[in-house]
């Protein structure tokens, strides 16, 4: 026999087992979209007057989870996500970077974590990753990611192309330039590549995460898109947040019946000074002017990354993907909030500049580096209480997409009510995915089951920088780190305002005992000694 005949005996065999498996395989392509600092109303879909068109698409022929919670900040979240685990038990209780010297704090998630990706390799998945990693160790392809481009840490230039790598380190990376380059578009350009890669093994489905790290400071967008904002913010934050509140309500995305809570309070880096965020007509013009001038930013960069989400969709019709591909979207907390009211600039050690003339109209280039301040960020999660960092709903209620045509158990423009986290994304691609599991029990469950009012309520949990929280049911007890629980009826008060502590002793008291079996059993506690000193540690 020729070594050509048997050479085609080989490859036709291939061939079929191939053509076998695909045809056996119909298990979803699996897309995870993470946006970074994004608040709660910001999209159009949730109640903003940002143009989100692509998400607002998947949100209208997808479900809306309205009570969906992360960590509060995030590199715990990003843990979460990845794991299926709540961040203590991995490591990455506080930030990445920070060995705090106790277990769930190490600032690194753990070399024994077993993550979505290396489990969905394992299951025949190709895996892919974009965008912003923060976990405290230097390369996602040693967690299970075949191909990857983004940063380790945060990104802090959306236009410098240095700032981002590719991994592994031999595999062909796009050249950009400083005139050609954005970090929102780039990241989108190689999850396209990616998809690409993936297609040359048709056999196999795929998973891509892609973690943006827009909208987080600093605010840097597309000249074209700022000038799109420039004049939409020039009423204030007040006003904003009435308009969003109107418009929440009349998507159903909240009851009729809420009200906006109060302006939040403020703490600034290394807590010297704190307050509570002003009245818009308080200000002074040139002051106001500065601000609705980061507030367009911040939305131009919202707008961009909704339209790179687009060309990701494109592509996926265009290869007749979308149908059978699960995506995922959702925020790694709420918005930021760093460190007052009015926003620093990096080049004033973290300390605020007053914009004018020429210099605000510079904002948003390159050579600048802005926050968006407490002001803005209550307003971008209205109507709820706080920013990241904490654990009250501005914290840790995010906006979240499921969108997957084939799916039965999904009708499309509904609202999902019932309270869910990040560990739940791990179980549920798990069950959607038909994958094994060999780590630990997850705590989280399937969003897509059908049984939901079947089950019994389950307790939901957060620590983060001695702030803490448990929801079971409609119950949440609440607290910052430097005070007592709060206990709150989220059925009637989810902007937290009444607080029933008092009244209710018997029911603080089993759910701090609840809380306190958790931190136990999740290397939270004791909380190490120097938390309070570090507590306000930029990311």
């Amino acid at each position: 026999m020729s070594t050509h005949y048997h050479l085609v005996c080989v490859l036709l065999a291939f061939h079929l087992t191939a053509s076998r498996i695909h045809a056996e395989d119909s298990r979803p392509n699996i897309v995870v979209i993470l946006a970074d600092d994004l608040g709660y109303s910001d999209l159009g879909c949730f109640g903003g007057e940002i143009e989100t068109p692509a998400l607002d698409s998947l949100a209208s022929n997808g479900v809306r989870l309205t009570h969906f919670y992360t960590t509060g900040r995030c590199c715990p979240s990003r843990a979460s996500l990845l794991t299926g685990l709540y961040p203590h038990r991995v490591g990455l209780g506080h930030m990445a970077g920070n060995d705090l010297g106790q277990s769930g704090y190490r600032g690194r998630v753990a070399d024994d974590t077993i993550t979505l990706a290396q489990t969905l390799t394992e299951s025949g998945y190709r895996t892919f990753m974009a965008g912003k990693w923060h976990l405290g160790t230097d390369d996602p392809t040693a967690h299970g990611f075949e191909q990857f481009y983004g940063t380790l840490v945060s990104a802090k230039r959306f236009f410098d192309p240095g700032h981002l790598i590719r991994l592994p380190k031999d595999e062909p990376a796009r050249v950009y330039n400083k005139d050609n380059y954005y970090a929102t578009d780039a990241v989108t350009d190689h999850a396209l590549d990616f998809l690409d890669a993936a297609r040359t093994t048709p056999d196999k489905p795929f998973f891509l995460y892609l973690a943006y790290n827009a909208p987080h400071f600093p605010l840097q967008a597309p000249a074209e898109l700022i000038r799109k904002y420039e004049t939409r913010y020039s009423n204030g934050w007040d006003q904003l947040r009435i308009e969003r509140l109107a418009r929440m309500k009349k998507l159903g995305i909240i009851p009729t019946s809420t009200k906006l809570s109060a302006r939040s309070i403020w703490k600034n880096y290394g807590e010297t000074k704190q307050g509570t965020n002003p009245a818009w007509s308080t200000l002074t013009d040139t002051r106001q002017k500065d601000l609705a001038q980061r507030m367009a930013i911040y939305a131009a960069m919202v707008d961009r990354m909704d339209q790179q989400i687009g060309r990701l969709i494109s592509s996926l019709k265009e290869h007749s993907e979308f149908a059978n591909t699960l995506i995922v979207f959702t925020s790694d907390n709420g918005a930021c909030f760093e460190w007052d009211p009015f926003g620093f600039d990096v080049k004033s050690s973290n300390q605020n500049i007053l914009h004018e003339g020429e210099a605000l109209k510079q904002m948003g280039g390159s050579s600048t580096f802005h926050s968006l301040g407490s002001g803005w960020a209550n307003a971008c999660n209205t109507p709820w209480r706080l920013y990241k960092h904490y654990n009250h709903e501005g914290g840790i209620a995010s906006p979240a997409i499921v969108h997957w045509p084939n799916q039965t158990n999904l009708k499309p423009g509904t609202m999902k009510t019932k309270p869910c986290h990040l560990i739940d994304i791990y179980p549920t691609l798990l069950a959607v995915t038909k994958s094994p599991y060999q780590g630990p029990t997850l705590p989280g469950r399937n969003l897509l089951t059908s049984r939901d009012a079947a089950r019994p309520e389950r307790a939901l949990f957060f620590e983060h920088q001695g702030n803490r929280a448990i929801r079971q049911g409609p119950w949440k007890l609440v607290a910052l780190d430097d005070a007592p629980w709060e206990l709150y009826d989220l059925r009637t008060d989810r902007i937290e305002s009444l607080n029933l502590a008092g009244k209710y002793p018997d029911k603080v008291a089993k759910l701090n005992a609840q809380w306190k079996q958790w931190a136990r059993d999740n290397q939270v506690t004791p909380l190490p000694r120097d938390l309070k000193v570090k507590y306000l540690k930029p990311d």
